[in-house]
């Protein structure tokens, strides 16, 4: 079941430092239950926290827009689109870092923040969105069963917690 839409919004830069311990817990808990979002296991509060900081910059600056899921009052998921600013790139947007807490999960928040982004890029005059994820990963299945198409698979791409290298699927939407 996806929750409303109304229980995803948009978060600047100022409210984001004022949620930046949920934020940096849901970062803690999808990079500790083997998301594969950059970081490997186990990831310290510190370089968490890090990494928000880096992201709100970017949300500041214009170059990122947060979405964030929330459910009684906590932070259950998030996403991010990065636009594209370079002029021959201004139809497109890449969409980064959906995580949706390990304990929320299969209860269509990730679907619902992915619907909410599609909305948000139209509204910025973006036309074609752009991911990757690890092949096999819950997030491949998401991202095919809400129409993304696979442009090609890298392998070796990302180490994983194991030290194994895994492949990565690139996938493309035409909005």
């Amino acid at each position: 079941m996806s929750p409303p839409a109304s229980m995803i919004g948009l978060v600047d830069s100022q409210e984001g430092e004022a949620l930046l311990p949920e934020l940096i817990n849901l970062l803690q808990d999808s990079v500790n239950s083997g998301a594969s979002v950059g970081f490997l296991p186990p990831l310290s509060e510190q370089e968490a926290h890090q990494y928000w900081l880096d992201v709100l910059q970017k949300v500041a600056q214009k170059a990122c827009i947060l979405l964030v899921a929330h459910d009684a009052g906590h932070v259950t998921g998030s996403v991010q689109l990065s636009l594209a600013s370079k002029p021959n790139a201004s139809h497109r947007a890449e969409v980064q870092k959906l995580f949706v807490l390990q304990s929320q999960r299969r209860r269509g928040i990730g679907q619902a923040l992915m619907q909410t982004v599609e909305q948000v890029a139209r509204t910025h005059g973006r036309m074609l969105l752009v991911l990757d994820t690890r092949q096999s990963d819950n997030a491949e299945r998401l991202y095919r069963r809400l129409g993304y198409q696979e442009a090609g698979i890298i392998p070796a791409y990302a180490r994983n917690a194991e030290g194994r290298l895994d492949s990565t699927v690139f996938f493309y939407k035409i909005l």
